[in-house]
């Protein structure tokens, strides 16, 4: 279950792209009607994502991947790797899980993905997640997703990354956050408070050179601290 982060005190901005003008309506509305979200702009296409991304940038981007010229998984790359647009977030929308789209908005720099059959519900609630950078999206199918990611290295990246640096709690931390667990879960599971999660999670993405907790988890399967044939903590 997603858990929405406490609704901040402005609106979080989001910028839908979709090449199907009526998806990009109906999520419009689904938005607008949302107190504390708002949609800055739309946009058809990925090189459309990128030039209103940088003209205004939103906190999130709901990016689908099929679109004509440049891709979701190009724009997210882009939105991602540009300096003018490193603190928007970008949430994949998908039609179907089809793992290599998946693999590659990861690599990208996305931060999760849901199916574009989501209850409206849940999309909503994964906005403010995202936004907040609280908990990684879908957390039982992300993992598997994440796994296949791992066990199918691009020949140019490492195949193992380190942990180095990181203390055995900051590790408990890692798994839970790989196990999809919000930071009020976490704190829950290991009997610690709110703030003193927080400090863990900020020293693992510094310690890391992580963006946001999405990368985490990908560092925790590509470290070999979480595996398939060990799933994490029993989920």
């Amino acid at each position: 279950m997603i858990r929405p982060a406490d609704p901040p005190g402005n609106p979080v901005r989001v910028l839908i792209a979709d090449d199907q003008a009526l998806l990009r309506g109906s999520l419009r509305v689904l938005v607008d009607a949302e107190p504390g979200l708002a949609t800055t702009s739309e946009a058809a296409t990925g090189t459309e994502a990128v030039r209103l991304a940088e003209q205004d940038p939103p906190d999130v981007v709901l990016m689908d991947v099929r679109m004509p010229g440049m891709d979701g998984i190009e724009a997210t790359r882009r939105i991602c790797g540009s300096p003018a647009t490193a603190n928007v977030k970008v949430l994949i929308l998908t039609m179907f899980d089809l793992d290599e789209y998946v693999y590659a908005a990861l690599r990208a720099g996305a931060s999760g993905f849901l199916l574009k059959d989501t209850p409206p519900s849940e999309l909503l609630a994964a906005i403010r997640v995202i936004a907040a950078g609280e908990a990684l999206l879908a957390p039982a199918v992300t993992r598997r997703l994440i796994a296949e990611f791992v066990r199918r290295p691009e020949p140019s990246r490492p195949l193992r990354r380190t942990l180095d640096g990181v203390t055995e709690r900051e590790r408990e931390v890692l798994i839970l956050i790989a196990c999809g667990l919000s930071n009020t879960e976490i704190a829950e599971r290991l009997y610690l408070g709110i703030a003193t999660v927080k400090t863990h999670v900020s020293h693992l993405l510094t310690k890391l050179a992580a963006r946001d907790r999405a990368q985490l988890v990908i560092v925790a399967y590509e470290s070999g601290l979480v595996t398939v044939a060990r799933p994490p903590l029993g989920t």
